[in-house]
């Protein structure tokens, strides 16, 4: 007599699927902000980098900065209202940075090997990731703007919506920096890789509008600063914050946020 054949274990519904999913992912995000608490020492080392560049921008070169800024002369209020948009951004790209060193660990330290064993959904690791970072780098910025209104910086004439607008930006840039961070942490070969081939997330800002408007800087330069994902972003966050001209700097924004968050996403 033959032996009767155990029954096939039936797969998962699509509803299901999905409840694993947000499970497993919930749990890997759980796990990264426990670690980002575990070991802060990263995230503040990242994150004092804008605030000490605020800092020094306005009390140690602001009034050479400011030259021309604001109406007739130097002004270093109207400096810091300039700097802090640029400053937000830059303090993503920071933040962002230790997201790629998280990944970089976690692909070397034989974490993944681990999980490869157990039934989990996949792309939750990288999903963790994300929305951790994404979260981390909300808070930086809240606190650099913190910083930032304690010195003077005032946005009196922006609206709810245009609040709103705001920080939609600051979280799709987030977004976009995060998932270019995550496909450069997982092919580095170690974190100090990782952490190198992130640098350009804090260098891009340098050679944007952040500091000294682009028609201030070489003709030749010009081009490069000005069609670069960080410009129009600033750019965008000035106008919505400060009242100023857009043009075609907020569609220029989204493109670049949308198109490095697809770019990433499929890297990754």
């Amino acid at each position: 007599m033959s032996t009767p054949l155990a029954p096939t274990p039936l797969a998962p519904t699509r509803p299901a699927r999905i409840s694993l999913a947000l499970r497993d992912s919930s749990t890997m995000l759980r796990r990264n902000l426990l670690h980002a608490r575990r070991y802060p020492s990263l995230t503040l080392n990242l994150l004092l980098t804008p605030v000490v560049l605020l800092l020094l921008f306005v009390y140690i070169f602001g009034d050479a900065m400011s030259a021309g800024i604001g109406d007739g002369g130097a002004d270093r209020s109207a400096y810091i209202a300039y700097l802090v948009p640029g400053l937000l951004l830059m303090t993503i790209g920071s933040t962002t940075i230790g997201t790629a060193v998280s990944v970089s660990n976690d692909m070397t330290e034989g974490i993944i090997a681990r999980f490869r064993t157990m039934a989990i959904h996949r792309p939750s690791v990288l999903i963790g990731h994300v929305i951790g970072s994404v979260l981390q780098s909300v808070l930086s910025v809240l606190l650099v703007g913190a910083v930032a209104v304690a010195i003077g910086f005032r946005s009196t004439d922006a609206t709810a919506l245009e609040w709103a607008a705001a920080l939609g930006l600051l979280v799709l840039f987030t977004l976009a920096l995060t998932w270019i961070a995550v496909g450069m942490g997982l092919v580095s070969p170690n974190a100090e890789a990782a952490s190198n081939n992130a640098m350009p997330l804090i260098f891009l800002p340098f050679i944007s509008s952040a500091f000294v408007p682009v028609d201030a800087m070489p003709g030749w330069f010009q081009p490069i600063a000005e069609y670069q994902p960080f410009t129009p972003a600033i750019e965008t966050l000035r106008g919505l914050l400060l009242g100023t001209g857009i043009g075609h700097n907020g569609w220029l924004a989204v493109a670049w946020c949308l198109a490095l968050t697809a770019l990433g996403y499929f890297w990754s």
